[in-house]
């Protein structure tokens, strides 16, 4: 029966296009722009470590002064951490897997003379982000953990860069010189985006990961000073780069893999130990305070979807529901312009509920088409907005498979929800009256 419906209601589309295009462009505008800023606030709240959220862990230590706000938010633990503090609990061992890194720079000198020297981004972290974060590589792999002790000039390309630099041919052993040094190269990246930089939300958090990797043990030979944010409190003069790795800047990131409940609760008691030992010797005057965040709760923690974001989410089902309202006015417009071949319907035996169902099934049908068009109307937007950000929304300003089948079913619950009230009221249709106007 559903099917001979169908049917029927693509037969009375056919008959009606100019009120049957109308209510699909209506649902389709409704159901793109909602779909554009559901998708864009679907990909930013998204966990990219879904699989590892109970092993993965953002470490926040509080050193910042006793009568010092951090961002203007009482008692509030920063999310980084001083050289220092990032340097001493590199030393625990107890830890899975742990990194100590941030955001830099170098000025790329290529040996083909055909490319001008150029600037790229980098990250200084240890060879345990790659296992952490799941990074995948094309050739080679991470350095070793003795270059993680030991300054080493190594590094890691991603895919484009060594695309750029030898035409996507194995460079693992090569030397590549980076602000005048040489460095050879130990590995090159497979294509790796995340939605959400969630290794690092303090800078560029949908941006494209880095284009270069190199030891955390390189900073003091290197003397290197973050490219990301720096903040600090105390008014110390820094005279050195030795005086800005002992202030109480923080700007490093710190992470650490803990495979269960047991070293998460050993690791816990090593933190309490050394922030105890550090209020000894006159720092973190602060009361006791630490914290161990997991993917989920560290992109909630740093905001990373704005409250922007959930406003134009309900902006744009306010939107939806005005097309819905008008959808109603056209399909009742339609259906009534009918209401003569119900009658006939009804005086030859069909139910209300018949009617009812038919009518209805027409308004599911006139919403998926509706839906459809919503589909390319986001995919639109979408590239709108990636077009206007230059690129920077490219790993959230898409839909999945997840937000094609939310925009399916959502348009056919808008087209059903607008034909309810038009196909009861067809089907309250008088048989005797029409029967009498034939």
């Amino acid at each position: 029966m559903i099917g001979y419906y169908a049917r029927l209601a693509w037969l009375s589309v056919r008959s009606t296009p100019v009120l049957s295009g109308l209510m699909v462009v209506t649902l389709g505008i409704g159901i793109g722009i909602c779909m554009t800023t559901i998708s864009l606030f679907y990909m930013m709240s998204g966990n990219p470590m879904a699989h590892k959220d109970d092993q993965l862990f953002a470490v926040q230590i509080d050193s910042w002064g006793p009568n010092e706000t951090y961002r203007g938010i009482k008692n509030h633990i920063p999310e980084q951490m001083t050289y220092r503090d990032a340097s001493a609990l590199l030393r625990s061992d107890i830890p899975t897997r742990q990194i100590a890194m941030f955001r830099y720079g170098f000025a790329v000198a290529p040996e083909d003379q055909n490319l001008k020297p150029f600037v790229t981004s980098a990250r200084v972290t240890a060879s345990d982000f790659f296992a952490m974060f799941d990074v995948p590589f094309l050739f080679g792999g991470p350095w070793s953990e003795a270059e993680n002790r030991t300054p080493a000039y190594v590094t890691v390309l991603s895919k484009s860069l060594n695309d750029k630099l030898f035409a996507g041919q194995d460079s693992v052993g090569q030397t590549l010189q980076l602000d005048g040094r040489e460095y050879r190269i130990t590995g090159v990246l497979d294509d790796w985006h995340l939605p959400v930089k969630i290794y690092d939300l303090n800078n560029d958090v949908v941006g494209d990961p880095e284009d270069l990797y190199v030891p955390f043990s390189l900073v003091e030979p290197l003397e290197t000073k973050t490219w990301g944010n720096n903040n600090g409190w105390d008014s110390v003069e820094i005279n050195s780069f030795q005086d800005y790795l002992r202030s109480e800047e923080t700007w490093i990131q710190y992470w650490v893999e803990l495979s269960d409940e047991e070293q998460k609760r050993q690791y816990s008691r090593f933190l309490e130990s050394y922030i105890l030992d550090q209020k000894e010797q006159g720092r973190f005057q602060r009361p006791l305070a630490y914290a161990l965040s997991k993917p989920s709760e560290w992109s909630v923690l740093n905001n990373v979807v704005k409250r922007d974001n959930r406003i134009l989410v309900w902006l744009s089902l306010a939107f939806l529901l005005v097309c819905i309202v008008n959808a109603v006015a056209l399909l009742l417009a339609k259906f009534m312009r009918k209401a003569s071949e119900a009658g006939v319907r009804r005086a030859l035996g069909a139910s209300q509920k018949a009617v009812f169902q038919q009518h209805l099934i027409e308004s599911g049908v006139v919403g998926l088409m509706g839906g459809i068009l919503g589909i390319g109307l986001a995919q639109v937007g979408l590239l709108m907005l990636r077009w206007i950000f230059a690129g920077n929304l490219d790993q959230v300003a898409q839909m999945d498979i997840n937000m094609v089948a939310t925009a399916i079913l959502l348009s056919l619950a808008a087209a059903l929800l607008a034909g309810i009230y038009p196909a009861w009221r067809v089907g309250q249709t008088n048989p005797a009256f029409y029967l009498k106007t034939q």
